[in-house]
């Protein structure tokens, strides 16, 4: 039973059993795919304290109840994985996937053709965490088309999380954090705060509306985009999920993609041993097979 306020027991929370952490566990990867081996017990212990005392729960007994029985447990799945998601990012991360998106994907888009025939560039951030993603990616899409205006691109960016979806759309970084974005887009895409002591800096309004944010479980069946992607960039989530469910999501971004199409991976990953239809290009970068 949920509790209207947080009572003095739940200060001294028992223990999660390992029955308790393989019902979570295997929750946790049929509903969104990443993997919690008896080695991350301790961790997730740990990240879902906070959200039982909130609720006022004093056992993860009671937390195992309330989210496999109570009408509420479905709606406290969004929550659980907030707890349990990792949301590590940086603005211009892994600089050879920009510098190929700048060089190579966007001139060829154009020397194909496509832009002139109306064409749009479909980019997709999938697992964008706080923002910094899809907020590069706009200002080399911008810095790009200043230059060719005939180009015209769509970004989407999506997360399982909804409380990083929120900082995303806040758009608001400390300047430590965008340390690594050049010194004239942060002339032309940042805004600083008005008190300078808060050291925190805010997008652009007009970059932030070239980046449409949407909650999506890249575990879904159907996962299907309102458009083909022409860009895909899907880096450093697969490194949470096992290799069956790998295989899985990069069959599902497949889907996505359009032929001739790019898919961008972490640099710690890799698709090598899986049966698709993607072309090796450089480390990491992948082209859909015409």
């Amino acid at each position: 039973m949920i509790k209207s306020d947080v009572p003095n027991f739940v200060a001294t929370l028992k223990s999660m059993s390992s029955v308790e952490f393989e019902r979570l566990s295997e929750c946790i990867r049929d509903f969104c795919g990443i993997k919690m081996p008896p080695v991350k017990k301790v961790m997730l212990e740990a990240r879902l304290q906070k959200r039982l005392r909130s609720l006022g729960i004093g056992s993860f007994r009671e937390y195992c109840d309330y989210l496999f029985k109570s009408p509420s447990g479905e709606g406290e799945y969004v929550h659980m994985i907030d707890c349990i998601t990792t949301n590590k990012t940086d603005f211009f991360r892994e600089p050879v996937h920009f510098r190929f998106l700048a060089d190579t994907l966007l001139p060829g888009f154009i020397n194909a053709g496509r832009a002139e025939d109306g064409g749009k560039l479909a980019v997709w951030s999938a697992g964008c965490s706080s923002g910094e993603e899809p907020y590069t990616l706009a200002m080399v899409l911008s810095e790009f088309t200043a230059r060719c205006p005939e180009l015209q691109f769509s970004i989407l960016a999506t997360d399982i999380s909804a409380n990083v979806l929120k900082k995303a759309q806040l758009a608001i970084y400390g300047e430590d954090q965008v340390g690594a974005v050049p010194f004239d887009m942060k002339q032309k895409y940042l805004l600083r705060g008005k008190d300078k002591s808060t050291r925190l800096v805010r997008i652009m309004p007009e970059l932030r509306r070239l980046v449409q944010f949407q909650r999506v479980n890249l575990m879904e069946e159907n996962l299907l985009p309102p458009e083909s992607m022409d860009a895909i960039f899907c880096r450093n989530v697969m490194i949470y999920f096992d290799r069956e469910t790998q295989n899985k999501l990069i069959d599902r971004l497949c889907r996505c993609l359009k032929n001739g199409g790019y898919l961008f991976l972490g640099h710690s990953e890799t698709i090598h041993g899986f049966h698709l239809p993607l072309i090796r290009v450089v480390s990491t970068i992948y082209r859909k097979e015409v």
